[in-house]
């Protein structure tokens, strides 16, 4: 009897456990849920020569930022599926290995050529989906739109209770912009199946981006309890609630939830992860009017310290200067533009000159420089989507350019920018900036 996966694809293993916990990992993954390494090591030892499976875990080792294992793994199952294996394996293997191994463009186009071939292949579409998928990691300035495009080019393949497609479906339309349509597909997914972080995730994200800023500080106060501290996005989705915290005016509330589920010292959280949400939350703090808790910076550097030292993920770039600038860093920052403009030069840096001006930018904010600040981020302010991440995540530098503005006695042009924002969605914190300008 040939065994398939979840969605309905052949694998080449003959052992029904194999089988069994494979899909049972697949769910887990796609779900960011405890219990994916327990499933997917379970299937490799009733079928310790299925190639899916090693593949898998090793695309777990990527995400816990464990580079050396997914190389080790990855490899293994490059060897496996190439003795034992379907043209589709062998593909779905290839892809997880060029990602693992650092060619994410070639990553990218070989997941959307097997997307075409096989779209039900759900772990190789989920690649290029996601604030922290090859799309968004691309240096592409049309990444929001690219996922939207590519969901919608194979929404017909999956069925209309598809939990996973409709979460990252409706995340990918919230995320560009439909968030009416985004919130109702996001909703469904998370209804499909609740145990899954990355639905309870995309849902809190299109309710912000709709101005419903309290109703996801609820829903992330209602599932956070359920989900298992040591799972990846435990601390960032209470991140999201602390930032809505702030943005309604409650400093005392965002603080708590720092502690409590967000600092390093708490976080199980990705690297990349543990970084920006660190960095842009105590920012955003600082930046608001409120007082920083002593240590609190410090902890920040001292874990980033130990992290992305290498210049050139755009996105880990930028929050470590917004750290370095904070905690009076100078040399930090700008060893890591110098870093930049290197890299810009070799052609390496997809994101491009926006990274490194970022990180000047912060440099000026910090050391009260706001007319500078503003000079360096006001004529790239549409190239910042470039460094991935979502519109929640990326909205830390807009502010910067906004408080910039005000500061630096732009007051017209800082009025432009909030009547935009105001425009895009409802939001406490820019009504109380605008009627400050106002006055």
């Amino acid at each position: 009897m040939t065994h398939l996966d979840s969605r309905g694809l052949p694998l080449s293993t003959t052992s029904d456990l194999a089988a069994e916990r494979y899909r049972d990992g697949i769910d887990l993954l796609l779900s960011a849920w405890p219990g994916a390494v327990e499933a997917l090591e379970e299937a490799i030892a009733a079928d310790p020569d299925f190639a899916l499976a090693h593949a898998a875990r090793a695309r777990l080792h990527a995400i816990r930022t464990e580079p050396a294992k997914a190389r080790a793994r990855i490899a293994t199952a490059e060897e496996l599926v190439a003795r034992r294996g379907t043209e589709r394996e062998r593909s779905h293997v290839e892809i997880l290995s060029l990602a693992i191994n650092g060619q994410p463009a070639k990553a990218l186009e070989r997941a959307l050529a097997h997307s075409n071939t096989w779209p039900r292949d759900v772990l190789i579409l989920s690649l290029p989906l996601g604030a922290f998928g090859l799309f968004a990691f691309s240096g592409m300035a049309d990444h929001d739109q690219a996922r939207v495009e590519l969901c919608e080019r194979h929404a017909r393949h999956f069925d209309a209770d598809d939990w996973w497609f409709l979460t990252y479906r409706g995340w990918s339309h919230a995320e560009n912009g439909n968030v009416t349509l985004g919130r109702a597909l996001t909703q469904r997914g998370y209804d499909l199946r609740t145990h899954n972080a990355n639905a309870a995730h995309a849902l809190s994200h299109a309710m912000y981006e709709g101005g419903a800023g309290e109703e996801a500080e609820r829903l992330i106060a209602d599932w956070l309890p359920g989900y298992d501290r040591a799972g990846i996005l435990h601390g960032h989705i209470a991140w999201h609630s602390a930032l809505g915290a702030l943005e309604r005016g409650d400093p005392e509330r965002a603080l708590a939830l720092y502690a409590e589920y967000i600092q390093p010292s708490v976080s199980a959280g990705m690297p990349v992860n543990v970084v920006s949400d660190t960095a842009s939350f105590l920012w955003r703090l600082q930046a608001y009017g409120h007082t920083v808790p002593p240590g609190l910076w410090a902890a920040a550097a001292a874990y980033a310290g130990g992290v992305f030292q290498k210049a050139g993920f755009a996105f880990a770039d930028v929050h470590m200067a917004l750290i370095a600038a904070a905690t009076g860093d100078r040399a930090a920052v700008e060893q890591r533009v110098e870093a930049l403009t290197g890299v810009l030069e070799a052609g390496a840096l997809a994101a491009g000159p926006v990274v490194p001006a970022i990180c000047r930018a912060a440099l000026a904010f910090a050391e009260e420089d706001y007319v500078g600040c503003a000079r360096i981020l006001e004529p790239l302010a549409a190239e910042v989507v470039r460094i991935g991440g979502s519109g929640a995540q990326r909205e830390v530098f807009e502010d910067m350019l906004l408080l910039a503005l005000m500061r630096g006695g732009e007051a017209v042009k800082a009025r432009e920018l909030l009547d935009r924002r105001l425009h895009r969605r409802p939001s406490p914190r820019d009504t109380r900036w605008y009627g400050l300008l106002a006055a």
